[in-house]
């Protein structure tokens, strides 16, 4: 307790409407999680993102080291003592408000528009519907709500929603029944053309006999179900306007359609009153549904997307290797959560070090998980595979055995012995360069895309390394990055910066050509994936700088 026998309390208003909360443990916690004292839902809020202490006599809010901050009265704070009527906020919601109080009476809750009517004994059965929809989450459990107030209401024994779809088609949604019973199946059986031109019109339609003679011709399909009285209602979507000089504007979302079997059951004018003010609540919060479905699917496949990612980085290998006669460095910056490049290291036998860098066709989720699968394949056979042709042989034929859609990759493999010699193959892919104190060449040796023919023969082609030489691999990410005026980086900037940083280190090369490479970019989006292998041939074990040429 605070102040003798007063208890501190916090004001909470947010999605789920406004209440009070008592203090009244030394500890008071908030936050995400379902552990917490006050649980918050958002996506500001942090799993435990604030405490309340109370201090000899005092409450002392802390932030618990949140994502978005806690702030007292506007203010960012870290831990501060807290005094009558301060305002908490926490992160930059706008959707929750927290006051803190103490003194001999809370404050009172203000009634809600919808509640102020609860006088109206015909509005019973529709404030219980919309109460309950202040606190519905779930776009299933809300279009519920709505269809068993709707038939309390009016005294149906079944209704339909249908909302419209991004093709404004109407879709059936869900379908209920007296006793708050969900009916099976999921299509409409009834006519359509009543929803349809209420829809249309966004005016409610009322069928007080099916059995008339010209109701019935129109409407067979449902009179065959002895379906006698009908009453359909838009849902709209009103959207007030902040200026007097704008128009209000609505939108049509769907329709609530209800039933009877029994002439006369579907009560009238006052039931149908309430009716046209519940469906206006029920499109509002229908809509609220939607998007917070939608919201938490966006964030779910956002989440996913990072998994993946982090899976993605975790089968490369670490990008610098040091041996005992090369060194290396290498960068893979996909241009979406995950990419298609990809890169790999081998240690084969006779002390041989072999690399691999490739370029899978397409961008995304599904070149992410083909690069994968070719990194497997790769592990799997780089340690039977002595020379680099028939690996990339072997590799295209996985290609063709899996009949994977699409599946096209360049690749270049490289195996670097002790003695310097390189023997390579490039499968499509671009030519590596190889710098040295002689110049830079290209290593282009190969054969065509993988995937392409499943008899395709590849060539490999061995060359001698001078000890400080450096071979620089990339994916076309790197030539073919753009700045803002549609311009690519292009060969020759790459060759211009691979000639002057070619006496240092790969690190400090890499480092230079991914610098060059944003620079040149000026904040223009990423339109592939950028990446590059470096490897330095340090000459073999126990080589002297007077054996081999120097810089």
């Amino acid at each position: 307790m605070v102040e003798g026998t007063r208890t501190p309390r916090l004001v909470v208003t947010d999605t789920l409407g406004r209440r009070i909360v008592n203090i009244d443990k030394p500890l008071f916690t908030i936050g995400r999680r379902s552990e917490t004292d006050l649980r918050l839902a958002g996506a500001d809020i942090s799993r435990v993102h604030a405490e309340i202490a109370i201090e000899s006599s005092t409450c002392i809010i802390r932030d618990k080291q949140s994502r978005f901050g806690t702030f007292v009265n506007g203010e960012q704070i870290t831990e501060r003592p807290l005094a009558h009527g301060d305002k908490v906020r926490l992160g930059q919601s706008p959707d929750i408000d927290i006051v803190f109080f103490i003194d001999d009476e809370a404050p009172s809750v203000e009634r809600s528009a919808v509640s102020a009517a609860i006088e109206l004994r015909q509005m019973a059965a529709l404030l219980e519907g919309l109460r309950a929809l202040g606190s519905g989450r779930v776009l299933d459990e809300v279009l519920a709500m709505v269809l068993d107030s709707a038939i309390d209401v009016t005294g149906a024994e079944r209704g339909f929603i249908m909302l419209a779809g991004r093709d404004k088609s109407l879709e059936f949604k869900l379908a209920r029944a007296r006793g708050k019973i969900t009916l099976p199946g999921r299509t409409f059986e009834t006519s359509r053309k009543i929803p349809e031109q209420v829809f249309a019109t966004g005016r409610m339609t009322i069928v007080e006999d099916l059995l008339d003679a010209d109701a019935a011709q129109n409407h067979t399909a449902t009179v065959a179900l002895g379906i006698r009285q009908v009453l359909c209602t838009p849902l709209r979507l009103v959207r007030y306007v902040e200026r007097a000089d704008q128009k209000t504007a609505d939108e049509a979302i769907g329709v609530l359609y209800l039933d009877s079997r029994e002439r006369g059951a579907l009560r009238s004018a006052s039931s149908q009153s309430a009716l046209e003010t519940l469906s206006a609540e029920a499109a509002i919060a229908i809509e609220n549904a939607r998007l917070y479905r939608e919201a938490l699917d966006k964030a779910k496949f956002e989440q996913e997307l990072k998994v993946a990612a982090a899976i993605q980085q975790s089968l490369l290998p670490a990008a610098n290797r040091e041996g005992p006669f090369f060194s290396t460095a290498a960068a893979s910056i996909a241009c979406r959560a995950v990419g298609g490049d990809f890169f790999d290291y081998v240690d084969l036998q006779d002390d041989q070090f072999g690399f691999i860098v490739g370029d899978v066709a397409g961008k995304g989720s599904p070149a992410a998980l083909l690069a994968a699968a070719v990194l497997g394949m790769f592990s799997a056979e780089a340690t039977y595979q002595a020379r680099p042709a028939p690996l990339i042989t072997r590799l295209n034929h996985g290609l063709f055995r899996r009949a994977i859609e699409s599946r096209f990759l360049t690749t270049f493999y490289g195996i670097l012995a002790a003695d310097g010699s390189l023997t390579y193959c490039n499968a499509g892919h671009n030519a590596p360069l190889l710098v040295s104190a002689s110049g830079i060449r290209r290593l282009d040796r190969g054969g065509v895309v993988l995937g392409l023919f499943e008899r395709a023969a590849f060539e490999e082609e061995t060359v001698n390394l001078q000890k400080g030489d450096l071979i620089v691999a990339f994916s076309d990410g790197v030539t073919e990055a753009m700045n803002p005026d549609g311009e690519e980086f292009t060969d020759e900037r790459l060759l211009a910066c691979a000639n002057a940083h070619r006496g240092e280190p790969p690190q400090q090369v890499l480092d230079a050509l991914l610098a060059d490479v944003h620079a040149f970019c000026a904040g223009a989006t990423q339109s592939d994936d950028v990446t590059a292998v470096l490897v330095r041939y340090n000459g073999a074990p126990g080589m002297k700088n007077s054996d081999a040429l120097r810089f």
